[in-house]
C-alpha cells in the first residue's frame, strides 16, 4: 500500500526555494503557494481586510487591491506588526492548505508547500517532512538586487525578520545546497524526490 506525505518547502529569502518549487512542478508534482494563499485571503476575504484595517489603517488598502508600499513601510518593516498581520492571516492560510492538501492527495502520492514562513507561523507539524532550500548570504543578496528594485541594506533588514538560515538547517528533514548552478539544484532535487517516492512506494 502506498503511503500519502505532505512536504514543506522553505528557506530564506533569495534562497531559491521557487526554483526548487518550479522544478517539481515541470515533474508534475503538485505544489501550493501560500503566500499567493495569503495575498488572496488578504484582497478576497472581508474579515481579514475589515481586521487588517482597524489594526493599520484605511491606507492599508486602494481601490484595487492592497496597498503594497504602504504595507511595506508600515506593517513589514516592525517585527511587532509583522505578528499583528500573521496572526490576522496565518490562521486561514493553514486551515485552507490543509483542506487542499487533502484534496490533491486523493489523486497523489506527494504533495509540496512553497511557504517562507513554516517555521515562523508553527506550520511545520502539519507537514510529514520539511525541505529547507539554503544558499550563501552573498549568493542570497546578489540574487535579490538582480531581480529587484532594492538596497543590500533593505535586504538584510528583511533577512532579519526571518529565522537564521542555520537554525532553519538544524531543523529540516532535508536540506538542498543551492549556491551553485540550476543543474545543480535539479540534481540535488532529484536526488531528494527518489528518496521521498521510495517512502511513498508506487503511485
Amino acid at each position: 500500500m502506498s503511503k500519502k506525505l505532505k512536504i514543506a518547502v522553505t528557506g530564506g529569502i533569495g534562497s531559491g526555494k521557487s526554483e526548487f518549487c518550479n522544478y517539481l512542478r515541470s515533474k508534475n508534482f503538485p505544489v501550493i503557494d501560500a503566500d499567493s494563499f495569503a495575498k488572496s485571503i488578504l484582497v478576497h476575504d472581508p474579515g481579514v481586510r475589515q481586521r487588517v484595517i482597524k489594526e493599520f489603517g484605511e491606507s492599508s488598502y486602494t481601490p484595487t487591491g492592497i496597498n503594497r508600499k504602504y504595507l511595506a513601510q508600515t506593517v513589514f518593516s516592525d517585527p511587532e506588526n509583522v505578528k499583528k498581520i500573521n496572526s490576522i492571516v496565518h490562521p486561514i492560510v493553514i486551515k485552507n492548505i490543509s483542506a487542499e492538501m487533502d484534496k490533491l492527495l486523493q489523486e497523489t502520492n506527494l504533495v509540496f508547500v512553497e511557504a517562507a514562513l513554516i517555521y515562523e507561523a508553527d506550520m511545520d507539524t502539519m507537514f510529514d517532512y520539511v525541505v529547507v532550500v539554503t544558499a550563501d548570504e552573498q549568493v542570497r543578496i546578489k540574487r535579490i538586487l538582480e531581480r529587484e528594485k532594492t538596497t543590500e541594506e533593505e535586504i538584510r533588514h528583511r533577512m532579519e525578520s526571518q529565522i537564521d538560515e542555520n537554525t532553519k538547517r538544524g531543523w529540516a528533514d532535508f536540506v538542498i545546497e543551492n549556491s551553485g548552478s540550476l543543474e545543480q539544484l535539479h540534481t540535488r532535487t532529484d536526488f531528494v524526490l527518489s528518496l521521498l517516492r521510495s517512502i511513498t512506494g508506487p503511485n
